[in-house]
């Protein structure tokens, strides 16, 4: 089970905690957010709050069943049908299907009521587990990338109309 919150104002607190707690975890797989990430957190989340009202990302908090926040997923640079994915579930919920429910779910956000036709994903060749929930949400690999330097692979996946 797994519930997704469109994110708002209120959400601040909560998603710095969890940004703070799982920094190093997700430095594992993912390229850090850097230091002024979170010096100037209020400010950042001001600015996505923006992004999100003028309808070029979509911004959800991912909790699990019982009730806890457990990671974040997003459509970013909406354009013309398409976005980006992007997703991040912390330490302590890792490995019990959380991502790969929440990609689910956005999925079908993503088509109603965003309207999108189209979502890419990218990971890096060395996270076994990202593109694990990318195939099993029907996402196609499409061709390498680089991550920060790193070895990368995008994903495509069509949505129903």
């Amino acid at each position: 089970m797994v519930r997704l919150e469109r994110l708002r104002a209120d959400h601040a607190d909560a998603l710095l905690a969890f940004e703070r707690k799982n920094r190093a975890y997700f430095a594992r797989t993912v390229p850090d957010r850097g230091d002024a990430y979170f010096a100037d957190f209020p400010g950042r989340h001001r600015a996505l709050l923006a992004e999100q009202e003028a309808g070029v990302c979509h911004f959800h908090l991912v909790f699990d069943a019982e009730g806890r926040l457990a990671g974040r997923i997003n459509l970013v640079d909406v354009q013309e049908g398409s976005a980006e994915l992007g997703y991040r579930i912390g330490e302590s919920a890792a490995g019990r299907g959380l991502a790969t429910a929440a990609v689910a779910a956005i999925l079908r956000l993503a088509a109603d009521p965003y309207g999108l036709s189209e979502l890419t994903a990218v990971t890096t060749l060395d996270n076994i587990a990202s593109m694990t929930v990318l195939t099993r949400n029907a996402f196609t690999p499409t061709g390498d990338t680089l991550i920060d330097g790193r070895p990368g692979i995008r994903y495509t996946r069509r949505l129903p109309a």
